[in-house]
């Protein structure tokens, strides 16, 4: 529930917290630095969290009341609600949540990285490509051949392509981004065209990974995600501290001692994982990565970066969008990729005008 932790060098014998902060110590030689209002935020955010879950558990065709919900999650309650619950609805709920927070949480390093807010993996190409990897294993075999694999190494592929193709800007400045933005699309066109040379029932098999989609995900690679994601989120916190550097210029990071080099590395090897499993569990659902960064930086006024509570926020997004398309036109089904692209689109455009109309000035 930390927002940042920094680790701090014991030349002080009685080192003291600044102002809104608290310091823990064990030992000699580990230190961290708790910033105070984080906590509330992400406490604030946990219980908002919670309560979508269990709002989505108990919202459906067959509605079960919220102490039911409870009830079955500690093993009681009737035998249809325990099916329901825990056989129907926990399932795609887990989904949501592990791909909700791998897709914000590499969307805020991303961002981080690039010093851009439009740099998001969905934007810069890294899902569509995940997307066409993930989709050539099950068109190019008929059957899933290890689609979480294939989508890491989509994502992988994406990310060397889009260095290459920047040269010595790295991940700075807008032409990474056009780069991603061209690879996206290549990608994109590239499934298109597997999909067309199918059959009808290998296409609907690989349909899911081309719009995102959490209905009838696979146990296995939901169980990835979430390992992988709980890895990722442990990183994080130790690193907190590093990735708070990248905003500043390469020189001022060198002056401080770090290693600009292997930070970058680093968080987008984090990227990529958190990137690759989740489209793997739910297609690309890119915009995700672009909202929950948004407003965790909001909610944080802006100060540092809000690594977990983007993880917090974008899997609320998740949540509630999926409970959104399986409630609004019932019992038609709306993939959670349709929904928060009429969510994310707007606030796409909005973010351009606003940077364009600076610009101007």
């Amino acid at each position: 529930m930390m927002n940042q932790s920094l680790s701090l060098p014991n030349n002080e014998e009685n080192p003291t917290a600044p102002s809104g902060h608290r310091l823990l110590s064990r030992g000699r030689h580990l230190t961290l630095l708790i910033e105070k209002q984080a906590v509330i935020r992400n406490t604030w955010l946990l219980i908002l969290l919670s309560v979508a879950c269990i709002a989505t558990l108990g919202i459906g065709t067959m509605p079960i009341s919220p102490k039911d919900v409870i009830a079955v999650l500690f093993g009681h309650g009737n035998p249809m609600s325990q099916f329901i619950v825990q056989d129907l609805r926990l399932p795609r709920l887990l989904a949501a949540l592990f791909t909700g927070a791998a897709f914000s949480l590499a969307g805020c390093l991303m961002q981080t990285m690039a010093r851009n807010r439009l740099a998001t993996p969905g934007i810069i190409g890294i899902d569509n490509a995940a997307m066409a990897f993930a989709v050539s294993s099950v068109v190019g075999m008929g059957v899933s051949l290890a689609p979480s694999a294939m989508a890491l190494a989509g994502a992988a592929t994406a990310t060397a392509l889009a260095f290459g193709l920047a040269g010595g800007s790295g991940t700075r400045g807008y032409r990474f981004i056009v780069a991603g933005i061209g690879i996206g699309a290549i990608a994109g066109a590239v499934t298109q065209l597997l999909l067309s040379q199918v059959s009808i029932d290998v296409a609907n098999s690989a349909y899911p990974w081309t719009v995102g989609s959490l209905s009838a995900r696979d146990p296995m690679m939901v169980k990835v995600l979430g390992i992988g994601l709980g890895i990722c989120l442990v990183a994080c916190l130790f690193l907190a501290s590093q990735f708070a550097l990248m905003p500043f210029s390469d020189q001022v990071i060198t002056g401080l001692g770090a290693n600009i080099k292997h930070i970058r590395i680093t968080a987008l090897v984090l990227c990529i994982t958190l990137t690759g499993l989740a489209v793997a569990v739910a297609g690309p659902v890119g915009l995700v990565a672009l909202v929950g960064p948004e407003i965790a930086r909001v909610l944080a006024r802006y100060r540092g970066i809000p690594l977990i509570s983007s993880a917090l926020t974008g899997a609320l997004v998740m949540i509630l969008a999926d409970l959104f398309g399986r409630t609004v036109l019932s019992p038609i089904e709306l993939p959670v990729g349709i929904v928060t692209a009429v969510i994310g689109g707007p606030y796409l455009i909005w973010i351009l005008i606003r940077r364009t109309s600076r610009t101007s000035l």
